[in-house]
């Protein structure tokens, strides 16, 4: 992550802006076998641009706004301490005491399907942590935004692959129950806003106490910070340690010739549903299976050429997707393609909590891989009440992403005779 450029002197007209601009890849998850552990960053990107004037200061009121273009835009809050991304950014500004700068202009544009199995929501979360660091000028390593994101999702699939780029397995040191408490986004949004509060007393000459709630909004309920709703506020200081080494993580090796194509059917499941639909409990036979395919496969897919018939036999898996298998229409079907019964097709599993299906497909089977897909969802009926028979759906090609999420800061001055920089 880049710092600040030094901006040139400005004269009494100009202003100094600070730019902040993310791109932060999708990624897909699990992998058949590796339920919680593996992931993969992918080619489509979720970018957040920011904008703040710095000289002359704004007033410390000024409000703090988000624009949005993307998936389902009808869906996606744009009030800070409802979006996912800014509350987020709040929780690790907060965590290290520090408040997102007042007069902050955010632009979110997202691409990634939301609520489909591509990590939309881990991609959030860590352009989130990178937004805080750089609107806040924490400094933080990319290992200890890591802990921020691992504290917020849960689990390292998704947010390790997205932060870090490439092909990432990894686990969690901790229960992350044992170290983040239950209202995380009741206390974060709390301080913030009380922060806020005690900003304008002090400008309205108002002593603090006078911003003080009631004590019953003080026993107000909230949920987590990734999917609760706005919870009323009151005073408070954050009782909570910033995460650290929460997990740590690795990069595995990926062929060149593994090719990743996600079929995306037109509903969405909730990760929340495909969690909750998951035994608690599993078989000594059931869990051998996976970690035996789970070994094998972490190979299998660095090997050049890889091996069809190992990389599809190690994407079986026993823990999740058949559980799961009733919230998407024709999965079974589709986990059944081998690639005897479609040439060029690698191996095929679940992305994530789902819909979408990721299969691996050789560089030049993309298309008769993707087809191969759509085509059993298209004689599907679709899971809505009301709908017509065949489920819509579309593939697309997309290539791993090694790179890390990036986060470019720079200063401009504007106006008067000021050039920019």
């Amino acid at each position: 992550m880049s710092s600040p450029s030094p901006p040139a002197a400005s004269s009494p007209s100009s202003s100094t802006i600070r730019r902040i601009a993310i791109k932060v890849p999708c990624s897909t998850s699990n992998l058949g076998p590796g339920f919680d552990v593996l992931g993969i960053a992918l080619s489509l990107f979720l970018k957040v641009s920011a904008s703040l004037q710095t000289t002359p200061p704004p007033p410390p009121d000024a409000p703090i706004t988000i624009t949005y273009t993307g998936d389902l835009p009808h869906t996606v809050p744009l009030e800070v301490d409802r979006n996912l991304i800014t509350k987020v950014a709040l929780y690790v500004a907060v965590a290290n005491n520090a408040s997102l700068p007042p007069g902050l202009q955010i632009h979110i544009d997202n691409p990634i399907p939301l609520g489909r199995g591509l990590g939309s929501s881990g991609a959030a979360v860590v352009a989130g942590a990178l937004l805080a660091n750089a609107a806040c000028g924490l400094n933080l390593s990319r290992e200890r935004l890591l802990d921020y994101c691992l504290a917020i999702e849960g689990h390292p699939d998704n947010v390790t692959a997205s932060l870090m780029g490439g092909f990432c397995a990894g686990y969690l040191r901790h229960n992350i129950e044992d170290v983040v408490p239950d209202n995380l986004e009741q206390l974060v949004v709390q301080a913030w806003r009380r922060k806020r509060q005690n900003s304008q007393s002090h400008i309205q000459g108002l002593p603090l106490s006078s911003t003080s709630p009631s004590s019953s909004d003080a026993q107000s309920s909230s949920k987590s910070i990734e999917n609760g709703t706005s919870p009323s506020p009151v005073p408070t200081q954050l009782p909570l340690n910033p995460p650290h080494n929460l997990g740590t993580h690795i990069r595995l090796p990926i062929s060149p010739d593994v090719r990743p194509i996600a079929c995306i059917p037109a509903f969405e499941v909730s990760t929340k549903l495909a969690r909750k639909v998951l035994p608690t409990s599993y078989s000594r036979p059931d869990v051998v299976f996976n970690l035996q395919r789970l070994a094998v496969l972490v190979h299998a897919l660095g090997a050049t050429p890889p091996s069809p018939q190992t990389v599809s036999e190690c994407m079986h898996d026993r823990v999740h997707q058949h559980y799961r298998q009733h919230l998407v229409p024709g999965l079974p079907e589709i986990l059944a393609l081998t690639p005897e019964t479609t040439p060029g097709l690698l191996g095929i599993c679940q992305s994530g909590a789902g819909p979408t299906v990721l299969a691996f497909a050789a560089p030049d089977a993309g298309e008769r891989v993707g087809e191969a897909v759509c085509a059993i969802w298209r004689r599907q009926k679709a899971p809505e009440k009301g709908a017509p028979d065949g489920i819509e759906c579309r593939w697309i090609s997309l290539e791993v992403v090694e790179e890390p999420a990036e986060c470019r800061v720079w200063e401009e001055v504007v106006g008067g005779d000021a050039e920019k920089r």
